[in-house]
C-alpha cells in the first residue's frame, strides 16, 4: 500500500473515532471530552542545517580579467559550479505565514583550463556569504518565499609573470547586499529540499597596485546564483502548548528506501620534524620541518529511478594541501591530499553516475543503507553497469583492511596498488563505464575510462583512454573469509618516453630535460597488473597484501611515481580490549622504479610528485601504524605515525617521521 493511502486511512480513522466520541447524548454526558487537535501536515518551525549546490555567473567590472571557473555541464563562468552550507530558523504563524533567518556560505569551483588571454593580472572569487531574512507562506509541505539581507565576499587578484605564472596574489573582503526568492518542499518531517535564486552585490573594492607597478583596479562583483539545497530540521516545536491535549496527527511516514543522504567530513593535519637533506630540488619534500592540513566535506545522495536503476551524486568541498605542497614522496603520506589543493575550500561535483543492476535470479542478499548504496535486496547472481563520474577505487582494487584513507591507512602506497597508474584528474576521479558480472564465489569486472590530457592535467579526455579488467575470487580458509583480486590495466595517454628524453638531452646538454620531455609527448601506452589479497585470520583480525607493476617506460600520467610496489599489514578491531569500534593497524610498503625512470630523475627530471634534481637511488620504504578511536557513533579520531626511508627513492635524504591526527565524521 502506498504512502498516500496509508495517510488518508489514518485521517479517516481519526474522523471515525471523533464521531464515535460524539455519538449519543449519554456517552457525551458521562465522560469529559476535549476537542481533538488536528495537526498541520507539516510545521516549518524549527532550526535547520543543510548544504547546497548550484551554478552562478556575473562579472567583476570592466578590465578585471576574471578567470573562467569550471561549469562541467554548464559554460565556464566567474563562479562556475558552487557549493556550500546554510543554517537557519523558521517560525510558522497560525495563519501559515513563515518568518525565518538564514546564514549561508558558498564556495566556488576550480580553474580547469589555461588562461585564455595572457594578462598581467587575473581576478577570481574565493567565496561569498549572506545573512538573510526570509518571508514565505506555507501551503502544507510547500513553502514559497522571498529573501534578502547582507552579503559579503572575498576576491583575489593574481599578479602574473610574462610566462603566465602567478608571481603574487592579494585579496579583499567586500560588504554589500543580496535579494532573492525560492521555494522549499518538505519531503518528510525532517528533510526538505529547496530551489533558490539570489542576486548578490558585495560592493566594490579597489586594489592598489603601485608596487607592481600596475594601475589601480576596481573590482565590483555582481553575482547571479541558482542553488539547489537540502535542509535537515534539528529541532522543532511540540504539537501544542500542553501535553494533555488530545491530538490526531497524520502518521510519520516510514523512511524511504527510494533515496538516501549520507555525508562525511575529514580533517587531517600532518607534520614532520627536520630531517637530513644535503640538497633539495623543485619537487623535494623540504628538509626543514613542516605541518599542513587538509579538510574535506562531502555528501552522497542516491535516488532509485526504477527497478534496478539508481542515480548517485556526490558533491564535495576540499581545502588545504599535503605537506610539502603534496610533493616529495612517491608513497605520499596523506590520502586526502589532492594535487590540486587550495587555500580556500573549492567545490567539485566529484561523483555523478548511473547504475543499472540486472538480476539473474536465484538467491538474494540484503544491501545495507550506505554512501553510494541504496538499501534493499538484490540477486547475488547479477550484472551491474555503472556509467558516469566516479573514482576507479570505488569499483576496483577494493580491500576490507586497507582502502579508505579517511578510516584506515593514510599512505598512498598502502591503501592502493601503487604501481597502477589509474586514470584520474587532480582530485582522483574519472569518467567512464564499468560492467560487472557477480556470482556467489567470484566476480569479473571491466572498465573503459577517461585519462588526463597530459601528466597532472585536470582535463579528462576520451581522445585517449584507459582500460582495466579485474577478477575477484572469494573463499574461506578454516571457516575464515578471504578474497583475492587480480587486475590488469592499460592506459593510452599523452606522455613522454624516459629513454628518448635522456638521449636527446645527452646529445645537447644545453637543453633542460624537463623541456625535452614536454616536447616529445605523444600517444604512448602504459600497462601492468596488480594482485590484491585479504584474509580474516580470526574474528576482528585481518591480514592484507598487495603487489603491483607497470612497464616503467613512459611518464606516469595520473597517480604517483611508482613502477613496482609491494605492501601489506595487519588490522585488528578493538573487541579484544572492550572497544569494538576501535581499530589498530600496522602496515608497510616498498616502492621502486624502472631503470629508465630512475635515470630520468637522476638527470634532473621531475615526476608527478618527486624530483630532487639528482638521485642516489634506493627503494622507498614505508612503515605506518595507526590507532582509530571511536568517539561516538558518528566521529572517529585517529593517531597515525609513518616512517619513510629514502623519500622519493633518494638515499641522500631522510629518513622522515610523519605524525598525523585525523578527525572523521559520518552522518
Amino acid at each position: 500500500m502506498n504512502r498516500c493511502c496509508r495517510y488518508w486511512e489514518s485521517v479517516f480513522a481519526g474522523v471515525g473515532v471523533s464521531l464515535l466520541v460524539l455519538d449519543g447524548p449519554t456517552v457525551a454526558a458521562d465522560m469529559p471530552f476535549k476537542a481533538p487537535v488536528f495537526a498541520a501536515v507539516h510545521n516549518w518551525t524549527g532550526f535547520y542545517l543543510g548544504g547546497h549546490v548550484g551554478y552562478g555567473g556575473g562579472n567583476f567590472g570592466p578590465g578585471t580579467n576574471p578567470l573562467p571557473l569550471q561549469g562541467v555541464f554548464f559554460p565556464h563562468s566567474t563562479t562556475g559550479l558552487i557549493g556550500g552550507y546554510q543554517a537557519g530558523y523558521n517560525f510558522q504563524l497560525p495563519n501559515n505565514l513563515v518568518f525565518g533567518a538564514e546564514l549561508d556560505v558558498s564556495f566556488k569551483s576550480i580553474v580547469d583550463r589555461p588562461r585564455l588571454v595572457p594578462a598581467p593580472f587575473n581576478t577570481t572569487l574565493d567565496y561569498s556569504a549572506t545573512a538573510r531574512g526570509r518571508i514565505g507562506y506555507a501551503f502544507g509541505t510547500l513553502l514559497p518565499y522571498v529573501t534578502g539581507g547582507l552579503a559579503w565576499a572575498r576576491t583575489r587578484l593574481d599578479i602574473n609573470g610574462v610566462d603566465g605564472s602567478v608571481l603574487s596574489e592579494r585579496g579583499h573582503t567586500h560588504l554589500g547586499w543580496t535579494a532573492g526568492a525560492g521555494v522549499e518542499y518538505a519531503t518528510d518531517a525532517r528533510w526538505s529540499a529547496k530551489l533558490e535564486y539570489d542576486y548578490i552585490d558585495p560592493g566594490a573594492r579597489t586594489y592598489r597596485l603601485a608596487d607592481v607597478p600596475l594601475p589601480d583596479i576596481q573590482v565590483d562583483p555582481k553575482i547571479h546564483a541558482v542553488k539547489l539545497g537540502l535542509n535537515y530540521k534539528i529541532w522543532d516545536t511540540p504539537l501544542s502548548a500542553t501535553s494533555t491535549d488530545y491530538a490526531i496527527r497524520p502518521p510519520t511516514l516510514p523512511p524511504s528506501t527510494d533515496w538516501n543522504v549520507h555525508a562525511q567530513t575529514t580533517l587531517l593535519p600532518q607534520g614532520y620534524p627536520s630531517f637530513r637533506s644535503p640538497y633539495q630540488g623543485t619537487n623535494s619534500l623540504p628538509g626543514a620541518g613542516r605541518a599542513r592540513e587538509t579538510w574535506t566535506v562531502g555528501a552522497f545522495l542516491g535516488w532509485r529511478l526504477w527497478e534496478g536503476g539508481e542515480f548517485y551524486f556526490g558533491p564535495e568541498l576540499a581545502q588545504g594541501f599535503g605537506i610539502g605542497g603534496t610533493l616529495g614522496l612517491a608513497g605520499f603520506s596523506n590520502g586526502e591530499a589532492q594535487k590540486g589543493g587550495a587555500e580556500y575550500p573549492r567545490f567539485r561535483p566529484q561523483r555523478y553516475f548511473f547504475r543499472q543492476t540486472f538480476g539473474l535470479g536465484g538467491e538474494q542478499e540484503e544491501v545495507a543503507d550506505a554512501a553510494n548504496q541504496l538499501p534493499g535486496k538484490r540477486d547475488i547472481d547479477r550484472i551491474t553497469v555503472t556509467v558516469g563520474r566516479f573514482a576507479v577505487g570505488d569499483l576496483f582494487d577494493g580491500n576490507s583492511y586497507a582502502k579508505d584513507p579517511r578510516l584506515d591507512f593514510m599512505n598512498w602506497a598502502i591503501w592502493a596498488s601503487a604501481a597502477y597508474d589509474f586514470p584520474a584528474d587532480l582530485p582522483g576521479f574519472t569518467r567512464g563505464a564499468v560492467v560487472e558480472l557477480n556470482r556467489k564465489d567470484w566476480a569479473l569486472r571491466a572498465g573503459l575510462l577517461q585519462v588526463p590530457a597530459a601528466p597532472s592535467s585536470d582535463v579528462l579526455t576520451f581522445k585517449t583512454g584507459g582500460a582495466v579488467v579485474e577478477f575477484e575470487e572469494r573463499h574461506t580458509i578454516f571457516d575464515q573469509p578471504g578474497k583475492l583480486r587480480l587486475g590488469v590495466f592499460v592506459n593510452r595517454g599523452n606522455t613522454g618516453n624516459y629513454r628518448n628524453a635522456l638521449a636527446i638531452s645527452a646529445a645537447d646538454p644545453a637543453l633542460d630535460i624537463n623541456d625535452v620531455m614536454t616536447s616529445i609527448r605523444r600517444q604512448n601506452l602504459k600497462y601492468g597488473f596488480y594482485v590484491n589479497g585479504e584474509q580474516q585470520l580470526m574474528k576482528d583480525v585481518g591480514l592484507f597484501a598487495r603487489a603491483s607493476w607497470n612497464d616503467g617506460r613512459n611518464e606516469i600520467l595520473s597517480f604517483t611515481d611508482i613502477d613496482r610496489s609491494i605492501s601489506g599489514g595487519l588490522s585488528i578491531k578493538g573487541s579484544y580490549w572492550g572497544r569494538p569500534n576501535d581499530t589498530v593497524g600496522l602496515g608497510g610498503a616498498i616502492n621502486g622504479l624502472s631503470g629508465a625512470h630512475r635515470d630520468f630523475l637522476a638527470a634532473g627530471g621531475l615526476g608527478l610528485l618527486i624530483g630532487d634534481g639528482q638521485l642516489n637511488y634506493r627503494t622507498e620504504r614505508i612503515l605506518e601504524t595507526y590507532y582509530a578511536y571511536a568517539i561516538d557513533k558518528n566521529f572517529t579520531f585517529t593517531a597515525d605515525y609513518q616512517l619513510i626511508t629514502n623519500p622519493a627513492y633518494n638515499a641522500d635524504r631522510g629518513p622522515v617521521s610523519i605524525f598525523s591526527g585525523r578527525l572523521h565524521g559520518e552522518f
